[in-house]
């Protein structure tokens, strides 16, 4: 699906609107998901909710792991190893 479209909704009494089936798809998002609105001066984004926060998580975590001393999947598969030792023995 081609991602780059214009669409419009309108605004209703309530300030509710129905979200184009198009860019619904293009986010992601069914009925009953959440999405996110970012607003940066007088643009707004809409972003799927789950998305958006996985990617915030993200960049909150970014060089956490060399923090740890974690540089590969076999230091993660090792630190995972042995937590589960620790926690055998408690």
């Amino acid at each position: 699906m081609n991602t780059a479209f214009v669409n419009d909704a309108r605004v209703m009494t309530k300030g509710q609107i129905t979200i184009p089936k198009n860019v619904r798809e293009a986010l992601g998002v069914e009925s009953g998901d959440r999405v996110t609105f970012i607003v940066d001066g007088s643009n707004v984004r809409v972003v799927n909710s789950a998305v958006y926060a996985i990617m915030r998580l993200q960049n909150q975590m970014r060089g956490e792991a060399e923090k740890a001393g974690l540089f590969s999947e076999e230091d993660v598969a090792n630190w995972i190893t042995q937590s589960r030792r620790e926690e055998a023995v408690q």
